[in-house]
């Protein structure tokens, strides 16, 4: 039978990330860093689905979903958060057929910039970015660190920190807008929802610098500041409170250009997990002066 593309279907959407963790696996152990992905609840895409479903697509064959792809717009930005085809189905132009349809939600959109971030050594998948128009940019590296090897900071608490409540969504999002040219008011919203994640905002002298995100796992981000040399102090303190969590590791997101960002993860013992790209149209964003949370939520 023929593959058939449809747009996904709102109760299909976590078991949709079986197929991506098999996807990843596959891929990151063939390229020799081992398995690295594992189910977790698809809030975020739950959430994109009910916000415009428009960008989320999937690939059947034979009544057995083998792909998908899962795109959010954000002001005049368009992003691929997802694009998987299983392992054994790779290579038969399923995964071209996904993004020719979710590239009409940035057409429908109007979106003025279209990014994603990938694998660098997914070299496949950038061939058919570039044959979109979409070219590599800038590194982008996964930092972690056993949490019980990380190193003291310097910083000697030199910024006050609050907790982030609905009443900061729009600080928060302004900072967005310096550095990214989007808010991302409603991301803040879903973010601040969600039980396993908590949000900070950063004060220097009574003014808020910046704010960051950091989940129970020990994950930093995103994070933002209102310019660049506030990234040390603010991803300094982020990562202390990431100390404090309950988990193993501490870990970060971090752009290749972000040197300040870079420099705290080194001298505190942090180490590159995983090499990643934005990919991307067009230039845009300070990433000097922003974090990911991570490929998908950016």
């Amino acid at each position: 039978m023929p593959v058939i593309f449809r747009v996904a279907r709102r109760d299909e959407l976590q078991r949709l990330q079986d197929l991506i963790v098999v996807s990843i696996n596959d891929l990151t152990e063939r390229h020799g860093f081992g398995a690295m992905a594992s189910v977790r609840p698809a809030l975020f895409q739950l959430f994109s689905f009910d916000d415009d479903p428009r960008g989320l697509w999937v690939a059947e064959e034979d009544n057995e979903i083998i792909g998908s792809a899962f795109s959010w717009v954000c002001g005049d930005l368009w992003f691929l958060a997802e694009l998987f085809v299983h392992p054994e189905r790779q290579k038969s132009g399923v995964g071209r057929e996904l993004l020719r349809r979710t590239l009409r939600h940035a057409e429908e959109a109007s979106a003025k910039t279209r990014a994603l971030i990938t694998f660098t050594f997914n070299t496949v998948s950038q061939g058919l970015y570039i044959r979109n128009g979409l070219f590599p940019r800038l590194p982008m590296y996964m930092f972690s660190a056993d949490c019980k090897m990380l190193r003291d900071s310097d910083a000697n608490g030199q910024l006050k920190v609050c907790r982030l409540a609905s009443r900061d969504v729009g600080v928060a999002a302004a900072f967005d807008i310096k550095t990214l040219g989007i808010s991302r008011e409603k991301h803040h919203r879903h973010l601040l929802s969600d039980p396993a994640m908590q949000g900070y905002m950063l004060h220097e002298n009574g003014e808020p610098v910046g704010y960051a995100y950091v989940a129970a796992t020990g994950h930093v981000g995103p994070l933002a500041v209102a310019a660049a040399d506030a990234m040390r102090p603010v991803f300094d303190a982020a990562l202390d409170i990431a100390a404090q969590m309950q988990s193993a590791q501490v870990s970060a997101f971090l752009p290749g250009n972000c040197e300040a960002a870079l420099g705290v993860a080194g001298e505190r013992g942090m180490r590159i997990t995983l090499p990643m790209v934005l990919v991307s149209d067009r230039d845009f964003g300070d990433w000097r002066c922003y974090l990911p949370r991570n490929p998908g939520f950016m």
